[in-house]
């Protein structure tokens, strides 16, 4: 691991431990805060095409991403308790908005205490302290795919966060100027006149939390890499099955 985001780690766990983060991101002083976006961006995300310089530099304080946010025994304890639930759910091939293939999800509220711990810390780094009641899991199957769209302003709010159970991945998430579209129109964006595209893959480790916001949540469209396309700097990620945790706060 390199020096950089060695920083930004260690910036995250004071901040967790000395209780910075109690009332959440916006709670840090902006400095240290300012540092964590920008140690997390230069080590997971890479940017291509011609970016606005105020684009770039939006898109960085709404896009953060915590490498090894979980331990392997934080990870192992959720898997624990999500796992026997899961299994006797089948994949799904058919979604609402045709956004996501094999899959298969549930909402949770009661957590055991230890895993409960663990929600409670990524309320407190992304929404300060006050989220959804309702923990969406999403379990992607090796073989799945999440298509590109962006998400609904109807169903939550302006920050959606989530940590990544056993596998890497890449989400992309390429600039879309017309609010309007349809998902459908979404997908075709990035295959139609990319010279005049710009976009971000955005480095998803195992372990890690990913928080979006405003800017990366509404003016992007988003997706997960199939595996036959993950790559990240020029270096194959293998995608396998995938499960995220994901917390979301109310609509406005």
């Amino acid at each position: 691991m390199v020096t950089p985001l060695r920083t930004a780690i260690a910036i995250h766990r004071k901040c967790m431990t000395t209780g910075l983060a109690i009332r959440g991101w916006q709670m840090l002083r902006a400095p240290l805060q300012q540092l964590c976006h920008t140690k997390a961006a230069t080590e997971c995300v890479s940017f291509h095409g011609q970016w606005p310089a105020d684009e770039q530099k939006a898109f960085c304080q709404d896009m953060l991403v915590v490498q090894q946010f979980l331990n392997e025994t934080e990870e192992s304890g959720l898997l624990g308790e999500i796992e026997p639930y899961l299994k006797r759910l089948r994949y799904e091939f058919d979604h609402w908005d045709d956004a996501i293939h094999g899959y298969r999800e549930t909402e949770r509220k009661h957590w055991q205490p230890s895993n409960r711990a663990i929600i409670d810390r990524i309320i407190a780094t992304a929404f300060g302290g006050v989220a959804m009641p309702y923990v969406h899991v999403l379990d992607l199957a090796e073989t799945g795919v999440i298509k590109p769209h962006v998400d609904s302003v109807r169903y939550c709010g302006n920050i959606i966060a989530g940590v990544s159970l056993l596998s890497d991945s890449v989400m992309r998430l390429v600039r879309t100027n017309d609010e309007e579209q349809t998902n459908e129109e979404y997908r075709q964006i990035f295959a139609k006149e990319r010279h005049i595209k710009y976009w971000a893959d955005v480095l998803l480790p195992r372990r890690s939390l990913y928080v979006m916001r405003d800017t990366a949540r509404y003016k992007f469209t988003h997706e997960i890499l199939p595996s036959n396309e993950s790559q990240f700097l020029q270096q194959p990620v293998c995608k396998s099955r995938r499960i995220s945790i994901i917390c979301r706060n109310e609509p406005t």
